[in-house]
C-alpha cells in the first residue's frame, strides 16, 4: 500500500471511485444522480486542493482530500474507499496519513469535516466530535458536522 499526491489526470478515476463508494451506503441511483456535481472530482479540484491517493500495487483503492477553510482550520473534504476494500483498515490508514500531514501544518488549530451519518463512529475513533449538522437534499437527512483540535 502506498499513498501519493494525486495528479489532475486522475479526475475520472477519482470520480468513479467516489460514486462507487457513496453507492455502497445504499443510496438510490436517483439520489446519486442528484448528487452528480457533488460527487464529481474535476482536474481543477485536484489542482486547488490537497488530494492523496491510496494504491494497492497499480490499483487506486481510495483517496482523501482537504483544504484550508481559514487560517486556523483544515477541512477534510473527502475520504472514499472502493466498496470491496471497506472494513479492511484502509480508511484508518488514510486517516492516520491525513492526521500526520496536517498536524505538521496546523498545530494548535482545528480540523473539520461533514460526515456521512453512517461513518460518524469512524471519525469519533480519531477524536472528532459533532458540533452541528448540515441538511442534505434528502428531506430529514443531515450530515454531522465534526471537529477536532490539534
Amino acid at each position: 500500500m502506498q499513498i501519493t499526491k494525486a495528479s489532475s489526470n486522475l479526475h475520472t478515476e477519482l470520480t468513479i471511485l467516489t460514486k462507487a463508494s457513496k453507492a455502497y451506503w445504499g443510496f438510490s441511483q436517483e439520489i446519486l444522480d442528484q448528487w452528480k456535481d457533488l460527487l464529481t472530482i474535476s482536474p481543477k479540484y485536484i489542482e486547488e486542493n490537497e488530494v492523496y491517493c491510496l494504491w494497492q500495487e497499480d490499483e487506486l483503492v481510495g483517496y482523501y482530500s482537504y483544504f484550508f477553510s481559514d487560517k486556523n482550520t483544515i477541512h477534510l473534504d473527502n475520504l472514499f474507499i472502493l466498496p470491496e476494500y471497506i472494513g479492511k483498515g484502509l480508511g484508518k490508514k488514510m486517516m492516520l496519513d491525513f492526521l500526520e500531514k496536517v498536524t505538521q501544518l496546523t498545530e494548535g488549530k482545528y480540523l473539520t469535516l461533514d460526515s456521512e451519518p453512517k461513518a460518524q463512529i469512524f471519525y469519533e475513533k480519531f477524536g472528532f466530535v459533532v458540533y452541528g449538522q448540515e441538511p442534505t437534499a434528502i428531506p430529514g437527512r443531515f450530515l454531522p458536522k465534526m471537529k477536532k483540535k490539534i
